[in-house]
């Protein structure tokens, strides 16, 4: 797949904000300041299309791009360590919760992990409660360009092993300012929203 437009459409705070056009939708989803922004920018090949920060939670809504005029990157807020009020992560999960669902548009999920970190409880929840609702989702390991070649294989081996995910999920190491990944991701996304993914 090669990505030729890449527009942002709206942030969206509640459900019905959601844009119902029937576009196929990819949604990127990882614990905060996992490189969320970052890997979106590389794919579409622009700087600032997805805002980066230092700050964990910097998204706090869900963000539509649309990708050639026909499918939507989602950008989901990060999970984790984000500093915000029990009562808007409440909102949020809920709100995720629809987007990831409730979705007939959603044709994939793309769990987004840090090559230097083994996964938390919270990424193993995370898988399991993709596999429990049956969504479809690719594993992508960000920041691999920041290890060597033996520990990267090393820390991908300990990676898949502690989130147990089944046998067929794809793990694809990435690396946003390399560009290691990008085509074998957008070859995957570009099965996904054409139906045979």
């Amino acid at each position: 797949m090669k990505i030729r437009t890449a527009e942002f459409v709206k942030g969206a705070v509640a459900p019905e904000q959601f844009p119902r056009d029937g576009f196929p939708q990819v949604a990127f989803a990882g614990r905060s300041n996992v490189g969320k922004s970052s890997l979106i920018n590389s794919l579409v090949n622009r700087k600032n299309l997805a805002r980066t920060s230092r700050t964990p939670g910097r998204t706090q809504e869900i963000n539509f791009f649309l990708i050639n005029g026909d499918f939507f990157f989602v950008d989901l807020p990060g999970f984790g360590y984000a500093k915000v009020p029990l009562r808007v992560k409440k909102t949020w999960d809920a709100m995720i919760t629809r987007c990831l669902v409730e979705n007939p548009a959603l044709k994939m999920v793309v769990f987004i992990l840090d090559a230097r970190r083994i996964p938390s409880e919270g990424d193993k929840a995370f898988i399991k409660w993709l596999e429990a609702h049956r969504i479809s989702y690719v594993l992508v390991v960000t920041k691999s360009d920041k290890l060597s070649r033996g520990a990267l294989l090393n820390n991908l081996r300990l990676i898949k092993a502690t989130l147990q995910a089944p046998e067929g999920v794809e793990m694809i190491p990435y690396s946003a300012r390399t560009a290691l990944g990008r085509e074998r991701l957008l070859e995957v996304l570009g099965r996904a929203v054409e139906g045979g993914g």
